[in-house]
């Protein structure tokens, strides 16, 4: 897992990890979320990937679109 930058300074989100076809988030929580294409959609758990990798929007992203649309929770 990597680092959320969080440019926004108010995220729920604490680390993010990508793979080809995933995402997995964890928030400041602790908790760990698997996102992949066949949970929320390609084109969904693309944007996620590159909403984490700019540092802003994961969380809102994943509350006002995403939201139940993950495969398990990890932890």
């Amino acid at each position: 897992m990597q680092p959320y930058g969080n440019r926004g300074g108010d995220s729920g989100v604490s680390a993010y990890e990508c793979g080809p076809d995933f995402i997995r988030v964890q928030f400041i929580t602790g908790a760990v979320y698997l996102h992949n294409y066949a949970s929320c959609g390609a084109n969904n758990c693309e944007t996620m990937k590159r909403l984490a990798a700019d540092g802003h929007g994961l969380n809102g992203f994943i509350n006002s679109v995403v939201r139940e649309g993950y495969a398990r929770q990890e932890r």
